[in-house]
């Protein structure tokens, strides 16, 4: 119910409530850091798109994909020292073009011609685990202080984008427009039925992987790498196949000014054929590949601070560790 609602909200609305909600937590929680343990975090680091536009030679390698900013912010309750539950809001973006490849191999020569990119802003909300699993073969598993904690991430979040493309207008002048109200590929459209419009609000499945150092009991440092599983094929609005581009103006009007606009953003070889479509990309030909949805990833530096230790057992720990001449395990 609660997603159905989050996701149910456009773009502003969106952002007012992603906001609320956050600081609706973080002060509700605030009575509670002298009883239990938390944390709060902050993430600066890139994020990339894997999708229909560019490609890769493998997985996360989108030699397309441009890496932009991000930054994360999260709160975190520790109920063992071998997971920690986490909420997380998120802001990035994500960019690739056609343009930037590299080759002359059939394959990239198509993309090339077929000239296809786009930019979205990323905000996404998420619910995480962190889970260490080499706590369980610690003999003490609370004293952290100048060790290293791999762990794993699984979770499970929502976010909103909003693909923009790059028109050329009649004039010459360029402009980022949006992409989802041209329906490029005929979503929603009567005469593509099976074409369906999709939503700018997507839930995802966030895993990867972290390595996390303790500077001291509260202050850790460390590296994460997080993708998103997705259930959207449209985070570039490239998917399926090549519709006419007369049906732009049956559907949006002979005179609408967002015909012609359409047109372009949906095919461009034809565009830049004087209207007529290219060898290879007529009516049917595909656009893009249905085959997979598209993801993001992000690869970010993470400062953490913990909160509402027992200061007592904080205190024994450390008298213990400077007590013993013994080597300490870095894990």
């Amino acid at each position: 119910m609660f997603m159905n609602t989050l996701l149910s909200l456009n773009n502003k609305k969106f952002i007012f409530f992603s906001v609320s909600l956050f600081f609706i937590f973080t002060f509700t929680t605030e009575n509670l850091f002298g009883q239990y343990k938390f944390e709060y975090g902050f993430s600066l680091g890139t994020m990339n798109y894997e999708g229909d536009i560019g490609s890769g030679a493998s997985i996360l390698n989108n030699k397309t994909s441009k890496s932009n900013p991000t930054a994360s912010f999260h709160i975190g309750y520790i109920p063992a020292e071998f997971i920690t539950l986490r909420a997380s809001a998120t802001l990035g973006a994500i960019q690739a073009s056609d343009s930037w490849l590299v080759g002359t191999s059939p394959s990239i020569v198509a993309k090339k011609t077929r000239d296809q990119h786009f930019k979205s802003s990323i905000l996404e909300l998420a619910l995480l685990a962190e889970i260490y699993p080499t706590v369980l073969f610690s003999n003490n598993p609370s004293e952290v202080k100048g060790k290293f904690r791999p762990y794993l991430l699984l979770g499970f979040g929502g976010f909103h984008f909003n693909p923009k493309g790059l028109y050329l207008s009649p004039d010459g002048t360029e402009q980022w427009i949006d992409l989802k109200p041209l329906r490029t590929e005929g979503q929603g459209m009567p005469n593509h039925p099976d074409r369906k419009e999709y939503s700018l609000n997507q839930t995802n499945i966030p895993f990867g992987i972290g390595l996390k150092y303790f500077i001291s009991y509260r202050l850790s440092i460390g590296f994460e790498m997080l993708n998103r599983k997705t259930k959207t094929d449209y985070l570039d609005d490239v998917s399926t196949r090549y519709i006419d581009n007369q049906d732009f103006y049956t559907f949006f009007g002979l005179t609408s000014p967002i015909a012609p606009i359409a047109a372009q953003m949906a095919n461009k070889p034809a565009f830049k054929n004087g209207g007529n479509h290219s060898s290879g990309y007529d009516v049917g030909e595909l656009r893009g590949s249905p085959k997979y949805n598209d993801y993001y990833y992000s690869s970010t530096i993470k400062v953490t601070y913990r909160f509402g230790a027992n200061t007592g057992t904080e205190s024994i720990l450390r008298s213990k560790s400077g007590a013993t001449g013994c080597p300490k395990n870095i894990f």
